[in-house]
């Protein structure tokens, strides 16, 4: 029974960190959806979002005002790449766009840098990471304190998301614009209104992902890896598939956890680092649209 609460302890930690890798990777699913641009930026701005949170406080703001304005911020972000970045080059290809965000990337990551500095800084969310003894058939499971927490932010952030873009009219547009552009515009949506919505939706969900993981691991340039961490994500759940990263989220999480407790002495360790990737492309081998992404057959 010991090494079944074991299993569950490891398990449950997988999950948690699973719905923050999904967390990410719906900003990445939100852009790619309303203008099938792979925004390689969303780790920059994953950086710049809570390098500037923490940055504010050190000014003298106490947290609760600080996050309102980080918020603000992040909306401006958004907008003003759309603007300025995205629209102008909306007629170009696939990948001028592509090599538009990975630009992006290193003027986000500059500017962070100059405007907050490079130290490696606590992001301190009033919740201790410590461990809570969960008792199950006599049998003690330790989970972090600090990864329930950020679970739930994130699981509520994803399926307000998801239900947004699903049930309300801001969503049914946002699945017109992905179908077609074009016929979008002839009935009336206003594209560039959706494209920018939906580039400071990135942005806020920037701030949410980063102040998570900013917590666990500290806030410092590692973080624009994170948003490596959403890419097996995004390519198992599918590109366009909100539902499709909660689930491969879950599952990345999840399998990559125990892998590592079970599998990684085999190894030598750190399973974890590269197992997500391996899963990733047996899925590009096996259904390359992802679990819920759409198949596109192209004629030629």
């Amino acid at each position: 029974m010991a090494n079944f609460s074991f299993f569950i302890e490891v398990l449950v930690g997988g999950l948690l960190s699973g719905i923050m890798y999904s967390l990410v990777a719906l900003g990445f699913v939100l852009i790619y959806k309303a203008s099938g641009v792979f925004n390689f930026a969303q780790g920059a701005m994953v950086l710049f979002a809570v390098l500037s949170f923490v940055g504010i406080m050190e000014l003298g703001l106490p947290f609760w005002a600080a996050l309102p304005v980080a918020i603000g911020l992040m909306v401006l972000v958004g907008m003003a790449t759309e603007r300025f970045v995205l629209r102008p080059l909306v007629s170009q290809s696939e990948d001028t766009l592509l090599m538009a965000t990975i630009g992006l990337t290193f003027v986000i990551e500059g500017a962070a840098q100059l405007a907050w500095g490079v130290d490696v800084r606590n992001l301190d969310l009033g919740i201790r990471d410590e461990p809570i003894i969960w008792v199950m058939d006599k049998t003690g499971m330790l989970i972090s304190q600090l990864d329930i927490m950020a679970g739930i932010v994130a699981t509520i952030m994803v399926v307000s998301l998801a239900l947004l873009f699903s049930r309300t009219k801001v969503g049914r547009g946002l699945r017109a614009v992905a179908d077609d552009h074009t016929a979008a515009l002839s009935i009336g949506i206003p594209l560039k209104h959706i494209w920018m919505l939906v580039w400071a939706t990135a942005g806020v969900v920037a701030l949410v992902a980063g102040m998570l993981w900013g917590a666990r691991s500290g806030v410092q340039f590692a973080l624009v890896w994170v948003a490596l961490k959403a890419l097996p994500v995004l390519i198992i759940g599918g590109f366009t598939s909100v539902p499709g990263v909660i689930v491969a989220g879950l599952l990345v999480g999840a399998s990559e956890k125990l892998v590592e407790v079970y599998f990684g002495p085999m190894f030598g360790g750190g399973v974890e680092v590269w197992f997500p990737y391996v899963m990733a492309v047996l899925f590009l081998l096996i259904r390359p649209e992802g679990l819920f992404g759409e198949k596109i057959i192209r004629r030629v």
